[in-house]
């Protein structure tokens, strides 16, 4: 009964011993994925970085308005002036689609706003 028992327990202790050698393996590829994974995340915050100053670069004014008068006669930019806008009414709808204006919002005026200093 006893060596029955040694047995048993050889068995259990070899058992644990595997699940403990595959669960260590297991573990160390999870942190080794983690580690690529924590790479690739720091590499795309730096692209994003850099494509934000890009982005800001591009976007500066003055370079803007040099490539609009550069390209003017080509894309007939004008210049945007707060009586550009107009109501929804002024807009020639094509026959036969009704539009509800009652709740319109009225997004410009002939009068600039005033600007307090």
């Amino acid at each position: 009964m006893r060596s029955i028992f040694y047995i048993i327990s050889g068995l259990m202790v070899m058992g644990l011993a595997y699940w403990a050698y595959n669960e260590n393996y297991t573990t160390q590829a999870s942190l080794k994925e983690v580690r690529s994974l924590h790479r690739d995340i720091g590499a795309a915050h730096e692209r994003l970085n850099i494509l934000e100053a890009e982005w800001a670069y591009l976007n500066r004014p003055d370079r803007l308005r040099d490539l609009a008068e550069l390209n003017f006669d080509r894309l007939g930019l004008l210049p945007l002036m707060p009586d550009a806008f107009g109501r929804i009414d002024q807009v020639a709808f094509p026959s036969g689609i009704v539009f509800d204006i009652t709740n319109i919002v009225e997004v410009s005026s002939d009068i600039a706003p005033q600007v307090s200093q």
